[in-house]
């Protein structure tokens, strides 16, 4: 299990690293860690709603939970047991990130730019500031 406080730190991390990315004009990477920072941030918030202590790590504690198991942010959210809160008050900061997925890794050089990447690292505050 990753303990919930090293989930906080690693996303914390993740964050503060795009916020690096940006101010070096590495765009697509800001993106990119932001996203990891709100899939970090949703999964903290699964262990806070359900009680446990951790998130699951290996493939033997992910046995019989294979629904947590996805850096879906639509699935994560939902888990998350703050979903009307966000489509609700955070629609906007939503609608910024929803689209992520660990594939963008993939995408060609220049996908984004100084203010989507700024958006993204906006976006993902606010959400981890509520998560």
């Amino acid at each position: 299990m990753i303990p919930r406080a090293e989930l906080k730190k690693i996303a914390t991390a993740r964050l503060a690293d795009a916020e690096l990315l940006l101010k070096a004009k590495r765009f697509d990477g800001a993106s990119y860690l932001s996203g990891y920072a709100v899939e970090i941030g949703l999964k903290l918030r699964i262990c806070k709603t359900l009680k446990w202590r951790g998130f699951p790590e290996t493939n033997g504690e992910f046995q019989g939970l294979s629904s947590f198991k996805t850096h879906d942010f639509d699935i994560l959210l939902r888990l998350s047991g703050v979903e009307d809160t966000v489509k609700t008050l955070y629609l906007a900061e939503w609608s910024d990130l929803k689209l992520w997925k660990p594939e963008l890794r993939y995408a060609i050089t220049g996908t984004e730019t100084i203010l989507s990447a700024a958006r993204m690292i906006s976006a993902a505050k606010t959400l981890l500031s509520i998560l």
